[in-house]
Order: structure tokens, then C-alpha cells, then sequence
């Protein structure tokens, strides 16, 4: 099964830039090795298409670490199922 998500971090701390930019360094290193998964990056959110398990694993790791790393956080993430990535 396919997933698209759209994730975006809000960190409580008045130092904001390094934990998003930190994530989504965490998020793409940890997916980078799989064929078949896309992760682009805006201003507002970051987008995640590939296979539900692998990039939920890949989530929820990255997450943990986040939480581990940088403290109190929010994440808002949207889960779409199937392959939505823009052509």
C-alpha cells in the first residue's frame, strides 16, 4: 500500500530553525536508500510519498528522535493513502 503525508513541525522554543531543519535532515537521511520514495520539503510542510510501512517506520523513528533531541514539539501531519505526489 501506498501513503502520502504532509507533515510540519512546530518546536516550542524561541531557537526554532535548527530542530525543522534538523527533522527533515533525520527524515531524509533514513529514506534516502529506498527506491520509490519522494520526499520534498516548501516553506510551509514537508510531503512524504512512498510505501505505507517504510515511511511510516521511517515517521515514527524520526519523531521519537526529535522528541529525544530537541524537547517539546508539535507535529500536524496529514495521511492520505496511495501515491499523491505531484507530477
Amino acid at each position: 500500500m501506498k501513503l502520502s503525508i504532509e507533515i510540519s513541525k512546530y518546536p516550542l522554543a524561541d531557537e526554532y530553525i535548527k530542530p525543522i531543519s534538523g527533522f527533515i535532515d533525520e527524515l531524509n537521511n533514513k529514506l534516502k536508500a529506498h527506491e520509490g520514495v519522494k520526499v520534498l520539503t516548501n516553506t510551509l510542510s514537508t510531503q512524504v510519498f512512498g510505501d505505507y510501512d517504510l515511511v511510516m517506520t521511517a515517521l515514527n523513528d524520526c519523531m521519537k528522535w526529535s522528541f529525544e533531541t530537541y524537547g517539546k514539539v508539535v507535529f500536524v501531519v496529514k495521511f492520505l493513502p496511495g501515491d499523491l505526489r505531484p507530477e
